[in-house]
């Protein structure tokens, strides 16, 4: 039954797969949760069919381990190749499953309508370069597609560290070595530390969850290495505050003076249903560091930054509402989920 579910899935070009007592499967179809149902047959799961989707889905290490810790995150492969980000956890002592479906071919920048700023980005010879926003927005296809580049156009030596890994990197131009958090590696942070005596040139960072892992990361960027993270943040301006904040008071002048030195870049994206057709368009808030940035960022002003992306369009800088506002009207989204997505949606309201 588990691998008949997600051929449907990929069948519909689901997202994600929820797998929970007491109800049918459920698709995430251009973002709305959609119910599976299938010839009027009642297809809601028992505790019983769940455990047995438990033993298809982990191996016997990895269901002691859930077994013991109650949620677990790992990959899961159909024989044909088709790849799964999983996420097992309990609820009301029962089991549930989250499967996000991962595109075995990884996409371009072209197929993703990245602009070529996010390239430039990507061809920087060090510094920190991150992706942010919220669960579900892309973050992990757009470093994908940025490592990708990379891997075609440099003889580099990149090192990725994914919880679980996503998009299987082979080798091109660039060696492409990939550690999976849990399985090669203990953390983030210890995977990060190690690195450093791991000769890369380019560093992948799945996510920067801790201050260890912030700092090391800090540190690989400043010491010449180009480093690409993932924060849950929705702008620029928050990003920077959340990287601050993590720390206690007494570090944060200095990871100030740090960030200000290492940062390269800050893409903030969002997906949003289409107006004009199925399916879901990417808007952007982009930053690019310039000098005037730093000395904000140096400075504690952060509040500021949004002026300078407003005014920095001739390095490729936008704000999301900015983005928000060109998408609505070449009519891809509707007026309803500009306002619901915006950052000053009283303003916005009255430009639209």
């Amino acid at each position: 039954m588990l691998e008949q579910i997600l051929r449907t899935a990929l069948a519909r070009r689901a997202s994600d797969i929820h797998l929970t007592v007491d109800s049918p499967p459920v698709l995430r179809l251009h973002g709305q949760l959609v119910r599976l149902e299938q010839d009027g047959r009642d297809l809601t799961l028992t505790p019983a069919v769940l455990e047995d989707m438990l033993q298809q889905l982990l191996t016997p290490a990895q269901l002691e381990q859930f077994r013991e810790r109650g949620d677990l995150d790992l990959a899961y492969s159909l024989p044909d190749g088709a790849r799964f980000r999983v996420n097992v956890y309990r609820q009301k002592g029962y089991p549930a499953v989250a499967l996000r479906v991962i595109n075995t071919s990884i996409p371009s920048f072209h197929d993703l309508g990245l602009p070529e700023v996010i390239a430039r980005l990507a061809r920087l010879p060090r510094g920190l370069v991150l992706v942010t926003g919220p669960t579900g927005s892309g973050k992990s296809t757009t470093l994908a597609a940025m490592v990708d580049l990379i891997n075609r156009e440099q003889a580099v030596h990149i090192l990725t560290l994914e919880d679980p890994i996503e998009y299987v990197h082979r080798h091109k131009k660039a060696v492409v070595n990939q550690r999976e958090i849990g399985h090669d590696s203990l953390s983030f942070a210890a995977a990060l530390r190690a690195a450093m005596r791991e000769d890369p040139d380019v560093i992948l960072v799945g996510e920067m969850r801790d201050p260890e892992t912030i700092a090391v990361a800090l540190t690989a960027a400043e010491t010449g290495h180009l480093v690409l993270a993932t924060l849950h943040t929705s702008s620029a301006a928050q990003t920077v505050d959340r990287i601050i904040d993590v720390f206690p008071p007494y570090q944060q002048q200095q990871i100030r003076v740090q960030l200000a030195n290492s940062l390269q870049g800050v893409v903030s994206q969002q997906l949003i249903p289409r107006a004009d057709r199925q399916g879901r368009v990417l808007a952007l808030e982009i930053m690019v560091v310039t000098p005037a940035i730093r000395n904000l960022i140096r400075e504690g002003k952060t509040y500021q930054i949004i002026s300078q992306l407003q005014t920095g369009g001739k390095f490729g800088m936008q704000t999301m509402d900015a983005h928000l506002r060109h998408l609505y009207q070449q009519r891809l989204i509707g007026r309803e989920e500009v306002l619901g997505r915006a950052q000053d949606p009283e303003s916005l309201a009255k430009m639209l």
